[in-house]
């Protein structure tokens, strides 16, 4: 423990946010991190705790005091390995991830939380800037290969863990960078895509092959890649987007998300076809048009930031789920995840053009003038016995010229699985042996969203991590001396 009185002579003071007619104006990250002094004095405030709740928060299991303490005294290297231990891609938890590890730290109970997430990006920024971080190959090759089909955070953890077993990987991708959600989900505004690039460029220089453009289960046989390989991990996420199937729904100007956040995504690495990801190559813009985001997690998030930024003439968000509290419920206890209200960056920004969230209200129908959308009908609801009941005479139309669906993603693609033979479970996830992490299929296994349902970042990393220690197992026969991490069935 560094300063035994650290979280008693110092407040809380994270990163700072630019004024929002500012951020509004680019694409660039939005936030201005402080000193490396002041970083210092904030993790002078953790307090070594004798059980380390903020590690058991974290899916990871990061070793937070531990590294608290190294960034206090100034080891920023020693620091760096503490942090690398456990987590293959700081760069990228430290910027998106919603930090379950500040909820869980005991200072929280009663002052405001450490700053863990600041500490966990000033380190691995420094490691980078310092030129600590290089390529480092395997020693020695196993002569046994794996395929990774997908490349998202899940998969790129799998994939640089089994390396390090040294087996040979091949990394399958079905767009034409990797990265997954990293580089064609989230914006460029909470996580530039040349960090994410940077590391792409570190994998494949230790020995990580990448093969772009091939979509399993349609211009590649399954059956092909199972073929070629000792052993196949499917990580391509939940990438069935829960629709709307309401009246109108087939009109022009409604997309999923994830048709419209890769396309600025594009735009902001200079691609010269932007819209080459979209099913039907239809370019969508936000600009001088009134949008309404329908879903309020972080995907809606995303796009309320991006339509911004395009100069939407007007955005709101609907939620079909009641307003979180402000403060934790008596059945919502510390250390778990606390489900209270939280402002988002981009509803802030909304908030302040003149937009807002509206909160259990329901989408009944889309209304068009020439085939395209120009209005839709909500009506409001009320939450009975868990499931939304309209409310008569709360009827309401929205005039719109673009609707964007962020509801969430209902698993793996289907035509994939049909392929894979696999069993699935009642969430229409892979099903996997609590103990092998295998499917039902000899040889594939699942990490990720595809696995365990939609969910963060971080426990897309942890599964990455886990159940390449089982696939080495099984290639070895024997136990292997890839790291345990726990895996938790639907946990935040």
């Amino acid at each position: 423990m560094g300063d035994p009185r650290g979280f008693i002579k110092h407040g809380r003071r994270d990163k700072t946010l630019q004024p929002v007619n500012s951020r509004l104006q680019n694409h660039d990250e939005h936030y201005n991190y402080p000193s490396e002094e002041k970083v210092k004095t904030q993790a002078s405030r953790c307090m070594d705790c004798g059980v380390p709740f903020c590690m058991s928060g974290c899916p990871l299991g990061n070793l937070i005091p531990e590294w608290n303490d190294l960034v206090y005294r100034g080891k920023w290297k020693q620091a760096l390995q503490a942090l690398h231990a456990t987590n293959n891609f700081p760069e990228f938890t430290g910027r998106i991830c919603p930090a379950p590890c500040e909820t869980s730290c005991v200072l929280g109970i009663n002052e405001p939380a450490v700053t863990i997430k600041l500490h966990e990006v000033s380190i691995i920024d420094k490691g980078f800037e310092e030129g600590w971080i290089v390529p480092q190959p395997p020693v020695n090759r196993s002569g046994k290969t794996v395929a990774i089909i997908g490349s998202g955070p899940a998969g790129l953890a799998c994939a640089q863990q089994l390396n390090r077993a040294g087996h040979s990987v091949t990394v399958i991708e079905k767009t034409d960078r990797a990265g997954g959600l990293l580089m064609y989900g989230i914006p460029h505004y909470k996580l530039r895509k040349e960090k994410v690039q940077r590391r792409i460029d570190l994998l494949e220089a230790e020995g990580i092959k990448f093969r772009y453009t091939c979509e399993v289960g349609k211009n590649v046989p399954f059956d092909e890649i199972k073929a070629d390989f000792d052993a196949v991990v499917i990580a391509t996420g939940a990438e069935e987007p829960r629709d709307l199937p309401v009246e109108g729904r087939e009109l022009s100007g409604i997309h999923f998300a994830m048709e419209f956040l890769p396309q600025q995504n594009r735009a902001n690495w200079g691609d010269s076809n932007i819209a080459a990801l979209h099913p039907k190559q239809q370019l969508i813009s936000a600009k001088g048009k009134k949008v309404i985001v329908i879903g309020g997690g972080d995907t809606g998030s995303d796009c309320i930031g991006t339509a911004m930024r395009q100069g939407a003439a007007r955005v709101v968000n609907f939620e079909l789920l009641e307003q979180p509290p402000e403060q934790r419920d008596f059945d919502n206890p510390w250390p778990q995840w606390s489900r209270i209200m939280r402002v988002s960056t981009s509803v802030e920004e909304m908030r302040v053009m003149g937009g807002d969230v509206f909160y259990e209200i329901m989408t009944t129908r889309f209304i068009g003038r020439d085939k395209n959308i120009s209005a839709l009908e909500t009506v409001r609801v009320e939450w009975v016995d868990g499931r939304p009941q309209p409310i008569a005479g709360s009827e309401q139309i929205w005039k719109c010229d673009l609707v964007l669906l962020a509801m969430g993603y209902l698993g793996p693609r289907t035509e994939l699985l049909k392929q894979i033979g696999c069993d699935t479970d009642l969430r229409s996830n892979i099903k996997t042996d609590p103990k092998t992490r295998m499917s039902s299929v000899d040889g594939v296994f699942a990490a990720g969203d595809c696995r365990r349902g939609q969910s963060l970042v971080v426990w897309a990393i942890s599964e990455g991590r886990e159940i390449a220690r089982c696939v080495d197992e099984y290639l070895t026969g024997d136990k292997s001396l890839l790291p345990e991490v726990r895996l938790e069935p639907f946990a935040y």
